[in-house]
């Protein structure tokens, strides 16, 4: 659907070069249009009516960005190795697409309308906006589950969200077309504004619940994805306020300046490129922009850099590799070895019976098995590793 006011634009469009009849009096031809288009598509050239070409030069320049936008992602789709980012590249594909179609339908209010011209700006209106607004809607859904969970659904599970959302409002602008041209038999151009307003508010409703999502996102857990739901929720910030200020200026403003029918259609082709470019620049360009980065690569630790300590490196206690009866033993040993270099400081200590303790040659003599050896004896002390002591052996009775 939204390719078909481009293509019908194309269509229309191709009659525009043509020449000028010699005997048409030359005072009737809008200045800027000498060699250019003739009516009904004098706005397109008409440097009198100056917003038709600005608005012209700046929808064909966001049709452009959009359509380049879009092959870059569909080029750059099979690099994308992350589940998170390749989820979506759909909703932003879609997105372009209604932008496409916003250029394209602003092109229609450049025209002098008719029956089918009117009929297909009443159609098309609320769908592309719907369109957009959805992709905003399913990327806030998706940003709220990368925040929380960590992981996204499926690429092709919001698309098919953003085109369900999307066709409640076909069928709302179906319906008010039926009931407004074929059983009432009324003119498609002949409709009050408030009417066009109205068919349109389930648009804002979806802009609403878009930037609701988009807060609730700002909420999640993981910091990787709050730089993206803040453009989203300035997106959807500054299209709210776009929308209450070309709704107000539509319903209020050109009765209020005397210019009710003369600056309906500026005020609406002029609200279709706002929209579009708003879409483009702050959604559009930094998730595509997102999406394309490179996954960061770990960095190596530099070992020279003895500001702070390696990443990957701890401290290393070999008491934890030994076991608990190995471990028990090495500390009696280190105690006895306390108790031995006090020996030899003091020549021998009494005990309470003031009996001469054993020197601590003595003492040597004695085999005390090493750590290593019980280590390699697997925790016992075996009887031909331990000598016995011989019979004249009095130390027990010395201690």
């Amino acid at each position: 659907m939204a390719f078909f006011p481009v293509v019908f634009l194309l269509i229309s469009l191709a009659p525009l070069v043509s020449s000028q009849d010699p005997d048409e009096d030359s005072s009737a031809v809008p200045r800027g249009c000498g060699w250019g288009p003739v009516r009904p598509y004098t706005l397109l050239c008409d440097l009198d009516s100056v917003w038709g070409v600005a608005v012209e030069s700046a929808a064909a320049g966001g049709a452009l960005v959009a359509i380049l936008l879009g092959l870059v992602l569909l080029c750059r789709l099979r690099h994308m190795s992350e589940a998170e980012k390749r989820s979506g590249v759909g909703p932003i594909l879609l997105l372009l697409l209604g932008i496409l179609g916003l250029f394209g339908l602003s092109f229609a209010y450049l025209i002098e309308r008719d029956e089918q011209l009117c009929v297909l700006r009443r159609a098309l209106w609320g769908l592309l906006f719907a369109l957009c607004f959805s992709c905003l809607l399913v990327q806030g859904v998706r940003l709220r589950r990368l925040g929380r969970e960590r992981r996204s659904p499926g690429g092709c599970t919001l698309t098919g969200l953003a085109l369900g959302l999307s066709a409640v409002q076909g069928i709302i602008a179906a319906e008010w077309l039926l009931l407004t041209v074929l059983r009432e038999g009324r003119a498609a151009c002949q409709y009050l504004p408030l009417d066009f307003s109205l068919a349109c508010s389930y648009v804002l409703v979806l802009l609403l619940a878009a930037l609701g999502a988009a807060t609730c996102a700002l909420c999640g857990k993981t910091q990787q994805w709050r730089c993206n739901a803040i453009w989203l929720l300035a997106t959807c910030l500054l299209s709210l306020l776009l929308w209450v200020a070309w709704v107000g200026f539509y319903l209020y403003g050109n009765a209020w300046l005397g210019r009710s029918p003369d600056w309906d259609e500026p005020a609406l082709a002029i609200a279709l490129v706002a929209q579009g470019w708003l879409l483009l620049l702050f959604h559009a360009v930094p998730e595509a922009h997102s999406c394309l980065r490179p996954p960061p690569q770990p960095s190596a630790p530099d070992y020279f850099d003895t500001s702070q300590a390696p990443s990957r490196m701890r401290e290393t206690s070999f008491d934890e590799d030994i076991p608990l009866s190995h471990r028990q033993f090495v500390e009696n040993q280190g105690y006895g070895f306390d108790e031995n270099t006090a020996g030899l400081r003091t020549g021998g200590h009494h005990n309470g019976n003031t009996a001469p303790r054993p020197s601590a040659p003595f003492r040597s003599n004695v085999y005390q098995p090493t750590e290593m050896t019980m280590i390699l004896n697997g925790g016992a002390v075996s009887s031909h590793t331990v000598p016995s002591a011989p019979p004249t052996y009095t130390g027990r009775q010395l201690w």
